[in-house]
């Protein structure tokens, strides 16, 4: 009788763990997934929303990935401040446009790569912010950060794709107002036609499945 004890109380931590984790992620997010928002951040969320169209016509202008530390599910993204750690509460707290959030999550034959790239995540906590959008540089931006996670989950192989990026107005083919001046304040050129990648283009990969929030 003296083993039964100790399983029986493992049993019921384990059982408790598992609750806790229910009731701490009523998003339903997993160990991986990438989670896109519409953010309301005015003329440069219109400018990034408007060249390229994110999963079944929605808008969005961040991602982040869901990670898991010390028993708990939470985000590391990339924002202004850097490379940092997010609860679930404040991320999905955010105030988001038309396009809403969701979840972005490995297709069944890929999955193996989201526990991976979680993993990878944490090495680029405390990294600055990549305000310029340089491939090559050591800064992150979002969608930069989920990349740059999947391809060492993916032995150094690209999930996501790069494209050519632009910043400019696909109705008028000038740069749009808000990047000129963006750029002007940085005293740095354009990188327009550099290699690149924003969340509305990581959402529409053939290795995601998007689930809506209820």
């Amino acid at each position: 009788m003296k083993y039964i004890l100790p399983f029986f109380l493992l049993f019921a931590l384990g059982s408790c763990n598992e609750t806790k984790k229910q009731t701490d992620n009523p998003y339903g997010v997993k160990v991986g997934d990438i989670v896109f928002q519409d953010l309301d951040c005015g003329d440069f969320c219109v400018a990034i929303n408007k060249v390229t169209e994110g999963w079944n016509g929605r808008d969005f202008s961040h991602c982040a990935i869901v990670v898991e530390e010390a028993d708990s599910l939470l985000i590391i993204e990339a924002v202004g401040a850097g490379v940092k750690r997010t609860s679930l509460r404040d991320f999905f707290g955010k105030h988001t446009g038309e396009g809403g959030t969701v979840i972005g999550r490995m297709k069944s034959e890929y999955k193996a790569l989201a526990p991976k790239a979680a993993k990878f995540a944490f090495d680029y906590l405390g990294k600055s912010y990549d305000d310029v959008f340089d491939i090559q540089n050591d800064k992150y931006y979002c969608s930069e950060l989920v990349y740059e996670t999947y391809k060492s989950a993916n032995d150094n192989k690209e999930v996501f794709k790069l494209f050519p990026m632009t910043y400019k107005d696909p109705d008028t083919n000038e740069y749009f107002p808000i990047w000129v001046d963006y750029f002007k304040n940085l005293n740095a050129q354009i990188p327009e036609g550099e290699a690149g990648l924003n969340p509305g283009g990581v959402s529409r990969s053939k290795y995601l499945d998007i689930i809506e929030l209820n």
